[in-house]
């Protein structure tokens, strides 16, 4: 991921090169903002995303001509995508306005100083009827700096042929992967196990589904207690007990998901992208694909599964903050995350609107050509469950480097030796957090 150089608390330059490059995008996207046209402009940075067009669209004609939308659209890899703001914010680019920001980057903006705090009226719109999870993930220091867009959590599914129940605990769905095993059955349990940011999730996951903690509550030293360093010893057995896919120290979220469609296992751990690419790719199979919240770690206490997904934050740079505040929360109104969530597969962060059962087009019945939230997320109640009990990544401007740290060390997973693995962990940790801020 490449060395990271501190920004202090405005963002320092990271370095001549990294200026220029900046100064040249600021150039360019200060007469983006003019408009050849002399309109106000509003300059959207968001990942890619098939119909988020549409939703801009949207607000464009909700704005009555006051203002115009455009989105800049970022690249497809997470990593670029908070390489290019964090340079063009560094080298002082006033050009951008609203921010598509993964929910492990807030701190990290807002402690730089790139992002501005959402308060009084913008805080009210911005927090009302969202899911206390997703709320947690836009939130630096007990202060508000971005409106939840979509959020995501990981189900555990299953193939009812296999398994006609889902098991409710990791050692029973362990004991349950051994016996398939044994019968010559699909047995494998599926998860990202490849050294990247997806083997951290799961990890995290473990962890709070032990009640155990990687860092203090205000995110500024390492504790990786009790509960973390079981969740150690968990992801060793379930590693090297026999029963992962023996592409696991390979395997992303698409590769899990793939080795579940072909019939290659018998349990996947995956977020809910999954089941439309099932029912696109096997019709004919899809209402044996089932699916639960994820199993118990300590039988009796439900998981705290990890989320992810977007949030939306206005640039401190921005010639335009009363527009941006206005465009963001425009992008993620309850309208347009229904539509985001049946269009692109991206969970709303505004519990109302699962229960929103009104089809796209609303003159015409609910079908498959016209869906409603009902038709494209019959798992939205388990959805539910796992947001309102879920677990947030660890709230810090360090985080990028505590990633790298955590994922190297985690790999692969059936080497980890629980003490000592928590000892390395505590020591490489303590290290990444010396860093505020920082850029790539």
């Amino acid at each position: 991921m490449g060395k990271r150089i501190g920004a202090g608390k405005r963002g320092r330059s990271p370095g001549r090169t990294a200026v220029l490059l900046g100064a040249g995008a600021l150039v360019t996207g200060m007469l983006a903002g003019c408009g050849s046209g002399g309109g106000l402009k509003i300059n959207v940075y968001y990942a890619p995303e098939d119909s988020f067009q549409k939703v801009v669209d949207n607000c464009n004609k909700a704005a009555g001509g006051r203002y115009e939308i455009v989105y800049n659209k970022l690249q497809r890899g997470a990593d670029d995508q908070r390489l290019q703001m964090a340079r063009r914010l560094a080298a002082g680019d006033s050009a951008m306005d609203v921010l598509g920001l993964d929910v492990t980057w807030v701190s990290e903006f807002a402690e730089a100083g790139w992002v501005e705090e959402w308060t009084d009226e913008h805080k009210a719109a911005a927090t009302e009827g969202v899911l206390q999870g997703p709320l947690e993930t836009a939130t630096h220091n007990g202060k508000l700096y971005a409106a939840t867009k979509n959020t995501n959590v990981q189900l555990l599914w299953y193939d009812d042929r296999i398994t006609p129940t889902p098991p409710k605990t990791w050692d029973e769905m362990i004991q349950t992967s051994k016996d398939l095993k044994q019968r010559g059955k699909p047995y494998s349990i599926v998860f990202t196990g490849a050294q990247y940011e997806g083997l951290v999730v799961f990890y995290n996951t473990l962890v709070n589904s032990m009640g155990g903690h990687i860092l203090s509550e205000d995110g500024k030293s390492v504790v990786l207690d009790d509960g973390a360093v079981k969740a150690l010893a968990l992801l060793k057995t379930i590693a090297s007990s026999g029963i992962t896919d023996p592409s696991l120290t390979n395997s992303k979220e698409d590769d899990v998901r793939q080795t579940f469609q072909r019939g290659d296992a018998a349990f996947q751990l995956n977020w809910p992208f999954v089941y439309a690419s099932y029912a696109k790719e096997k019709p004919q199979d899809v209402s044996h694909m089932k699916w639960a919240v994820y199993p118990e770690a300590i039988p009796g206490t439900p998981a705290k599964t990890t989320i992810g997904g977007y949030d939306l934050a206005v640039s401190s740079l921005s010639a335009h903050k009363p527009e941006a505040f206005e465009a963001a929360l425009c992008l993620r109104n309850a309208d347009n995350q229904k539509f985001s969530a049946i269009n692109d597969g991206v969970p709303p962060t505004i519990e109302s609107v699962y229960h929103n059962d009104a089809p796209l087009d609303p003159s015409k019945p609910a079908s498959a050509d016209n869906p409603n939230m009902a038709l494209k997320y019959p798992m939205r109640d388990a959805i539910i469950d796992a947001i309102k009990d879920a677990a947030v990544r660890p709230l810090t401007p360090a985080y990028q480097n505590m990633s790298t740290v955590m994922s190297k060390v985690l790999s692969p997973p059936a080497d980890i030796d629980p003490k000592a693995t928590a000892d390395k962990l505590r020591e490489q940790l303590g290290d990444a957090l010396q860093s505020k801020g920082v850029i790539p």
